[in-house]
């Protein structure tokens, strides 16, 4: 087998191996570095030997370390958060029953000081990951089972995001003769011949979708499966409804898959307090900022500082919204002779070399500072830190009924859109991206966007 085509089977352990050894790493260094401070330097040592191991076994408890959670998805970073509030429980609950003097910076230093530099370490690896993934490395061999139209679907996601690990070797359809290739994946067997593929192909994946198998037979698949060393995973129909919004619901002997219509009352809580933290904190630092950038606009071209729109907010209420000026004061009226050399998508109008941009313009639309003055339409209520991109009226006059959904939360300053390629997207591919977080948004979603825009910003990725 080729270094390209070593599969995850064959990477895990050792990657879980990596990940157990950082994590040794992180607790011996912040617990020594801890113990320094709070016993005799003739003990520190044997602090940082207890707190690695300790570490590592809440990490494990907490299923830290399982090959179907690391290097993809929250779970992984999730475990280390737990094993934190089971360590931090653990040594209080030692301090109360033995007596023990626990001095308090072990805990409310000490242990966030180990998440924050084990997350890291594991953030760095899975970097690393996710480029050899790129490169055909460290993927799950994936047989894809189903309809053509649901096969091609989850074929279509799965091969658009290759960091995930699922490499589709071929699709099993209901019969031989429907199709050859399915998205350019080849046709490899019908249904009734998936488990031989499996053995075959040496798959470690086997992916179910649509109809075509379900009730009895997908449970026999399991089990044959299960004989055949490969995972069975069902892609529901429910399109662009992710984890958190499913729960399973056991009934009678069934296992009913609720879906949450709604977001409760406690995340809504969440997100407005999120929301009012970080605008109030990020308009401090920003304000020498905005201040400096709108000195520079007024002397590199006529006119305000500061540049006014009105957009559509929640349930189609509209607002101002306020920016820093890029453009010359004339753009509005010269975008009607420039609309043919459009580089953006179908609806919003965007060139690479626009005309109408400024010199101090161009740089503040390269590291998004330019946005910031919406940080006052967060403090007032208009817009969300995170959510879909504020539309101009005449955009939402276009809206067919499933995209007037973008406006049932309010508007972001950034999003998902923002962490995807912003002016680089289509506008079908902006409109599911702005879909699929007005379904599924969350705190820890909005936290998980927020970082990401930070590495955008400084790439510059889709800025223009």
């Amino acid at each position: 087998m080729s270094a390209r085509r070593v599969l995850w089977q064959h990477m895990g352990v050792r990657y879980a191996l990596l990940a157990m050894l950082s994590d040794v790493v992180a607790a011996a260094l912040v617990g020594a570095a801890v113990a320094v401070s709070a016993v005799p330097t003739s003990r520190t040592a044997v602090v940082a030997l207890l707190a690695a191991p300790l570490f590592v076994a809440a990490v494990g408890l907490c299923r830290g370390y399982g090959r179907n959670v690391l290097g993809d998805g929250p779970t992984e970073f999730q475990a280390l958060g737990r094993a934190a509030v089971t360590l931090g429980v653990v040594v209080m609950a030692l301090a109360y029953f033995t007596w023990v003097d626990v001095p308090r910076h072990v805990v409310l230093l000490g242990i966030p000081g180990v998440v924050v530099l084990a997350g890291l370490q594991r953030y760095a690896m899975r970097l690393r990951l996710h480029r050899q993934r790129c490169s055909g490395t460290a993927m799950m061999g994936t047989i894809v089972v189903g309809d053509q139209k649901s096969a091609g679907r989850v074929v279509r996601d799965l091969s658009a995001a290759v960091h995930h690990g699922y490499r589709v070797d071929g699709v099993c359809l209901p019969s031989v003769d429907d199709a050859d290739l399915v998205e350019g994946v080849p046709v490899v067997g019908a249904i009734a011949d998936v488990v031989q593929v499996v053995a075959d192909r040496a798959a470690e994946v086997v992916v179910v979708t649509g109809a075509s198998v379900h009730g009895e037979a997908l449970r026999r698949l399991s089990w044959a499966l299960g004989r055949a060393g490969a995972h069975l995973v069902v892609a529901p129909d429910l399109v662009e409804v992710a984890g958190p919004r499913l729960s399973v619901r056991p009934t009678a002997g069934l296992s009913l898959l609720e879906v949450q219509v709604d977001q409760p009352r406690r995340k809504l809580i969440g997100k407005s307090l999120l929301d009012f933290a970080v605008s109030v904190l990020a308009s401090i630092v920003a304000l020498p900022i905005v201040l400096v950038s709108a000195v520079a606009i007024r002397l590199d071209s006529r006119g305000p500082a500061f540049y006014k729109q009105t957009r559509v907010g929640i349930d189609g209420s509209t607002f101002t919204i306020y920016k820093l000026r890029t453009m010359y004061v004339d753009a509005d009226r010269r975008r009607s002779e420039l609309q043919e050399l459009s580089e953006g998508n179908d609806v919003l109008f965007k060139m690479r070399q626009d005309p109408r941009v400024t010199r101090v313009g161009r740089v503040l639309r390269r590291f998004s500072i330019d946005e910031l003055p919406q940080l006052w339409n967060v403090v007032r209520g208009d817009m969300s830190i995170v959510g879909p991109r504020p539309p101009l009226e005449s955009e939402v006059a276009d809206y067919h009924d499933s995209v007037q959904r973008r406006l049932h939360v309010k508007p972001g300053l950034t999003g998902l859109w923002q962490v995807s390629g912003r002016s680089d997207l289509d506008w079908e591919e902006s409109v599911r991206l702005d879909l699929r977080y007005v379904d599924n948004w969350s705190v820890a979603m909005d936290l998980m966007i927020l970082w990401k825009t930070g590495r955008a910003v400084l790439a510059g990725t889709g800025a223009y």
